[in-house]
């Protein structure tokens, strides 16, 4: 889809949020859950060889196992969840380490936290070829690309997108680094690109500093202070005329990915942790997108996500979209939002009000993972499939971010 008034865009994605708010404000059913959440601590950490950094970056991860294949799982054991929960830490100087993990007070916040899990699909569903009829909006207005929420998107140097999870983390897909069997080429120098507004020197510039300080210093001297000043106000107009969006890159200090993700602990649950949190060299300067736990999506207003990301067919620009969620089990979401290549680690998103409040807060509650094929009732179908933040995966991000997860019990 082509460009589009931007209020025009926002006003579409917001109506069905708005209609359905109204329809059921007194019941305050929109809000963002609180409620405990498990606590994780670290157990044992060993030193593990330097990766080989020699996997060739994966367009979207294979082997999905779909909710008909999750439904014939047995339920995870306390050791399945904290053998998948335990985490690889590879930082900057190309170290790694691996860490075990122990869980504590899950209490109802295991699987069975979703006490309204939907049930598998029984109706049969159409073939539909997910990266053909586009419905994506680029985001053109450079005001709009620099500005909460879509600032909160960054691109990953190896070819996917990711969103700021604090001025230091940034939460992305895994596969985006990490193969399964070894982290992917150029992650030992991973950057990520944060799009800011730069100001296009003119060519009078580009004489260097000596030149234009001699050129100054020879202007007429007669030359009266209300014309200096509008010759200032003048540049300062073309300055902010020339004002464009442009990536500003900073390197990656530490990355780690959730042992789920790793090929050798079972094919069948590896998309189910297919996240990554990135710590950042640099603090940046803008506002991020906290995360959020919601026990079903499909329950909520249209049911809708919403998620940015930079596209490969888009080459720098801002790539919005919306859709409503398909299915979703208590690891997945399944939707039909048309995504290409590169917008893979996208923060998936929704919206809802604070307990007690009129104010409505967007907050993380996926990954887009990307596109997949899965069974269906015997049938290969192809969806497009984000990862869903769960009170474990919860935990174990805040794990990542403070080193404590205690300090993310009240979500």
């Amino acid at each position: 889809m082509g460009l589009v008034p931007l209020f025009l865009l926002l006003s579409v994605a917001q109506l069905g949020l708005a209609s359905g708010a109204s329809r059921h404000e007194e019941a305050d059913g929109y809000t963002w859950p609180r409620g405990p959440l498990p606590l994780l601590r670290d157990k044992r950490t060993v030193e593990l060889s330097r990766p080989a950094f020699a996997a060739e970056p994966a367009r979207e991860p294979s082997g999905v196992c779909g909710i008909e294949c999750q439904q014939a799982l047995p339920e995870p054991s306390l050791a399945d969840l904290e053998r998948w929960l335990s985490y690889e830490t590879v930082r900057a100087d190309g170290t790694r380490t691996f860490t075990e993990v122990s869980l504590q007070s899950l209490g109802n916040t295991s699987v069975s936290y979703f006490s309204s899990s939907p049930p598998a699909a029984t109706h049969r569903r159409q073939k539909r070829q997910v990266y053909g009829t586009d419905s994506r909006f680029v985001i053109a207005d450079k005001q709009y690309t620099t500005n909460y929420p879509f600032s909160t998107t960054v691109k990953v140097s190896t070819g996917c997108s990711g969103i700021l999870l604090t001025p230091k983390h940034v939460l992305t897909a895994a596969h985006c680094i990490h193969d399964g069997q070894d982290y992917v080429k150029g992650a030992e120098k991973l950057r990520v690109g944060i799009l800011k507004l730069r100001t296009r020197r003119g060519s009078g510039r580009r004489g260097g500093r000596g030149k234009g300080r001699r050129r100054k210093e020879g202007e007429d001297a007669a030359e009266g202070k209300g014309e200096r000043r509008r010759g200032r106000k003048n540049r300062s107009r073309r300055s902010t005329a020339e004002k464009q969006p442009s990536f500003r890159w900073t390197r990656v200090k530490r990355m780690q990915i959730p042992k789920g993700w790793l090929r050798n602990v079972s094919q069948e649950v590896a998309v189910d942790y297919d996240y990554s949190l990135l710590e950042l060299k640099r603090p940046q300067k803008q506002k991020f997108m906290d995360l959020g736990v919601v026990p079903s999506i499909k329950s909520l207003p249209a049911g809708r996500i919403h998620f940015s990301g930079f596209d490969d067919d888009r080459p720098n620009q801002l790539v919005y979209r919306f859709c409503s969620v398909s299915d979703e089990s208590n690891d997945l979401l399944y939707q039909h939002c048309d995504a290409q290549p590169g917008s893979s680690g996208s923060g998936v998103y929704i919206r809802l009000k604070e307990p007690g409040k009129k104010k409505w807060r967007r907050k993380i509650v996926g990954v887009f993972s990307g596109h997949q094929w899965v069974d269906v009732n015997g049938e290969q179908q192809d969806y497009n499939v984000a990862v869903r933040i769960t009170p474990l995966k919860y935990a174990q991000i805040c794990h990542w971010i403070h080193g404590d997860s205690s300090m993310c019990q009240n979500q």
